[in-house]
């Protein structure tokens, strides 16, 4: 007899599994496929360099496990165990010298000097609104905010720092590096309105209520996601890649964490011929080239600030940043890249064995790129922190070329799933009011490849399950997701 399921989610990475768990609280009958063996897509955590060290495999830092409307919603922080460090991010410079953004943003500001109060200006008012600032990034651009007053202010300091203007209030170089090394997450060229916008909310959450760490690693945030889909009777299946919607069982909807040209491949002649031309003129970004490090203690910051730091931007001034990015986007690969270093194992002692630590990096690359950028990785943290070299005992790493090997959702080594462009996130992957529901009956884009786009946030799975409650079971009732 054949199965029959009420929803299918193909893909397991935080999105599909938040369309999943969505879709079983509200008492349908769900099944995941995921083609590798192991579920969590980027949020998993494993032992790469030598046993008993456990590396995040991608995400790694979560500034939004406390903000994103779907975790509130899904009370993630009552399931999972996190550290906040005081010390949300790090910026060292040359000379000594560094940037250091605590949680509390007036201390962060008082460091700073002359600086000090055009920082806080800029910033206090959106720290006062970050959930707010949450919900309006985390949602579709399309839609009317639901506090208009709130994205005005944001959008005029994100076109302030996403233009030629990003320096005015500026008279020295720490302030706009802490900025620049948290737009720089987006992987876009520098500045941009895209690249400023997530920057800004990125800092506006650091000095909200920090970046937290998931203790046991980022495969925490998949497990406590397997467990509700499991205690609500939803079941998956791994190692086993669809690349066609007639190998799945009979299912009233069908819910796809995949990029454009994933779903273009398992739809098929299913679908129409403008949607396929749509999908097939989404835009992809730069890679990412990964490093993970042993280490036998914690790399000897010259500030020693940064050695309480859960994230340090490593990449010098605002310009050198910039100048690395664009280098980036025209295909280089530049001598001091721009990189983004994980210090997880400072504040949760389940990564390394007893003294010892690990390092999480990736640093940015063109798409496709098969270049090992270990060394370059290792000189830039080296030019901040002397001696770091000898404090190494194994490395892994994988180039843009191995990142995509082992997520499919990242062509070329682009965690973003498409460039996170304005455009592209204006119609991220169509131009629509619901951008997830696609022409072919029953069947919904669930991946970071729809609005609102990359992050480890759950929303782009949770809208998909929401749209398909409504057009495909008739229900607008949202389900209860919390612990209770």
């Amino acid at each position: 007899m054949t199965e029959r399921f009420d929803a299918i989610v193909v893909g397991s990475g935080p999105n599909g599994l938040a369309a999943a768990v969505t879709l079983a609280r509200a008492g349908l009958s769900v099944r995941v496929y995921e083609g590798e063996d192991h579920a969590g897509g980027g949020t998993a955590t494993r032992e790469l360099t030598l046993p008993g060290y456990r590396h995040d495999v991608c995400s790694a830092i979560h500034p939004l496990a406390f903000e994103s409307r779907f975790f509130r919603e899904f009370g993630l922080s009552d399931r999972v165990a996190f550290q906040v460090p005081e010390v949300s991010f790090g910026h060292p410079l040359d000379g000594g010298r560094a940037g250091i953004a605590y949680r509390d943003l007036g201390r962060t500001a008082d460091g700073l000097g002359a600086d000090g109060p055009a920082y806080e200006r800029l910033l206090r008012p959106l720290v006062e609104r970050a959930t707010r600032v949450a919900t309006f990034t985390g949602s579709p651009l399309l839609r009317a905010p639901d506090d208009p007053a709130m994205a005005g202010l944001f959008g005029i300091r994100s076109m302030e720092q996403g233009s030629r203007l990003w320096n005015a209030r500026f008279r020295s170089d720490a302030a706009p590096a802490l900025l620049t090394g948290a737009a720089a997450h987006t992987i876009l060229p520098q500045p941009g309105l895209a690249a400023a916008g997530a920057g800004l909310a990125l800092t506006t959450y650091a000095h909200a209520r920090g970046w937290p760490i998931p203790v046991g690693g980022s495969g925490a945030i998949a497990d406590a996601l397997l467990d509700d889909l499991h205690a609500h009777g939803g079941e998956i299946v791994t190692g086993l890649r669809v690349t066609s919607l007639r190998e799945l069982p009979p299912a009233r909807a069908v819910l796809l964490d995949v990029t454009p040209r994933a779903l273009i491949e398992i739809a098929g002649e299913r679908m129409p011929r403008r949607y396929r031309r749509t999908l097939a003129a989404f835009r992809y970004g730069a890679g990412v080239a990964k490093v993970d490090f042993a280490l036998t203690e914690p790399v000897p910051w010259t500030r020693p600030e940064l050695r309480a730091a859960g994230t340090v931007h490593v990449g010098g001034t605002r310009a050198e940043i910039a100048a690395s990015e664009n280098a980036v986007q025209r295909g280089a690969h530049p001598e001091r890249p721009y990189v983004l270093v994980g210090q997880q194992s400072l504040f949760d002692r389940t990564r390394a064995p007893a003294r010892h630590h690990t390092l999480w990096a990736y640093t940015h690359v063109p798409s496709g790129s098969s270049v090992d950028r270990t060394d370059a990785v290792i000189a830039q943290i080296e030019r901040f922190a002397p001696g770091f070299r000898d404090t190494i005992l194994a490395t892994a790493s994988a180039t843009a070329v191995e990142v995509e090997a082992h997520n499919a959702n990242y062509p070329g080594g682009d965690i973003s799933a498409g460039a996170a462009t304005m455009l592209q996130l204006v119609r991220r992957p169509v131009l629509r009011a619901d951008p997830w529901r696609t022409p072919i009956p029953g069947v919904y884009l669930a991946s970071a490849s729809a609005a609102p786009g990359p992050g480890v946030h759950g929303l782009v799975g949770w809208y998909a399950a929401r749209s398909a409650l409504r057009h495909e079971f008739d229900t607008g009732i949202l389900p209860d997701l919390s612990p209770r």
